[in-house]
């Protein structure tokens, strides 16, 4: 059985102009050139994995109905049977008897999220969409980014961001190669139509299995780009296997500034790796740390900087970036809008400050 999304419908034409003109007006940056084709995407991803989960919650509750312990803290661990579906249906469906038929098929399905829909979110963020886990797809607006560098791609957790991608190019390229290199997947032909010309630019269909790449990741790494997740899974390919040096040397290439600027996640990754070789100590948020930059963020502390030759604007931008680093471990991010939106207007970003500011 094959599946097919549905086209897009009118409202999910007007969610994707929504995005591009709330990038251009609110967040006051231009958009990435194909935006609307991975939105296109992500749209096309949630809506298989829509068809293929209420296709199979019959197959998982015929057998939790026949289950005796169907009223306790039952759980059934059902193995999909049928490979030709999407790889976007999960390989093993488990339900526990808290899961009703709705909710169970609402937490796979992704869906677009308005880009103003930022509470609770870092005040950077411009959300794109929901994936079938339920995490956030979204795109940073850097305050200060370079000329002619990208919004990246990211997953907003609790704590703050895990980059996906350095651009919404690589991205689409990623799930691309990902999804052509899934050989049970016989309905990535929607993914692709979805893509359109962005896709035909980035990645030709076949191209994964012409390269005789055994390994998908060595082929993201060489054909695709620098992925957090790959690297960190190369370095733990290393450790399994006892090769100490070449995963330490995959650590330290990771925490290359000029691999992921502006993201701490390398840094924390090669502590921990280091740390199980007794050569190094992870820095913990703790209370001196802490009211270490509470007291840089006061009156004599920003004085104090002025006096070692820092300009005002330079003061104002590190305030807000410890505004920040202190909301992922105190407080939440709404409480500190207000606070880090001021930083940005004595730093002369009034458009930044707006964009930080706004909510739906």
């Amino acid at each position: 059985m094959e599946l097919h999304a549905p086209p897009l419908s009118v409202s999910a034409t007007a969610d994707i102009l929504h995005h591009i003109g709330f990038i251009k007006e609110v967040a006051a940056t231009e958009p990435p050139k194909h935006l609307s084709h991975l939105l296109r995407m992500l749209k096309t991803k949630g809506s298989l994995l829509c068809l293929a989960c209420n296709s199979w919650f019959v197959f998982g509750f015929c057998f939790l109905s026949l289950d005796k312990d169907w009223l306790g803290q039952c759980y059934l661990v059902a193995e999909l049977l049928r490979p030709s579906f999407s790889k976007y249906v999960l390989k093993y469906l488990v339900v526990t008897n808290k899961v009703g038929r709705r909710g169970y098929s609402d937490a796979l399905c992704g869906s677009i999220v308005p880009p103003g829909a930022k509470k609770g979110l870092i005040p950077l963020a411009i959300p794109l969409a929901r994936n079938g886990s339920g995490a956030l797809i979204a795109l940073l607006r850097w305050p200060t980014a370079p000329p002619g560098m990208e919004m990246p791609v990211v997953e907003v957790c609790k704590h703050g961001v895990w980059l996906l991608a350095k651009t919404v190019d690589q991205y689409i390229h990623r799930i691309l190669v990902e999804e052509d290199a899934n050989i049970f997947s016989k309905s990535n032909a929607d993914l692709f139509h979805a893509a359109a010309d962005a896709g035909d630019n980035l990645y030709t269909k076949g191209d994964y299995a012409k390269s005789q790449i055994l390994d998908l990741d060595v082929y993201l790494l060489r054909k695709v780009g620098l992925f957090p997740d790959v690297l960190e899974r190369k370095v733990m390919h290393h450790l399994q296997k006892g090769d100490h040096v070449s995963a330490l040397v995959t650590g330290e290439f990771y925490t290359n500034k000029k691999h992921f600027p502006g993201f701490a996640r390398p840094f924390a990754f090669n502590a921990e790796v280091l740390l199980k070789f007794n050569v190094a100590q992870i820095a913990q948020w703790e209370d001196e740390q802490i009211e270490y930059i509470k007291e840089k963020m006061t009156e004599e502390g920003r004085q104090e900087d002025l006096n070692k030759g820092k300009e005002p604007a330079q003061i104002a931008l590190d305030e807000a970036a410890s505004l920040l680093d202190l909301a992922s471990v105190e407080g939440t991010w709404d409480e500190a809008v207000e606070h880090i939106a001021e930083c940005y207007k004595h730093a002369g970003l009034h458009n930044v400050a707006r964009f930080v500011e706004y909510r739906d």
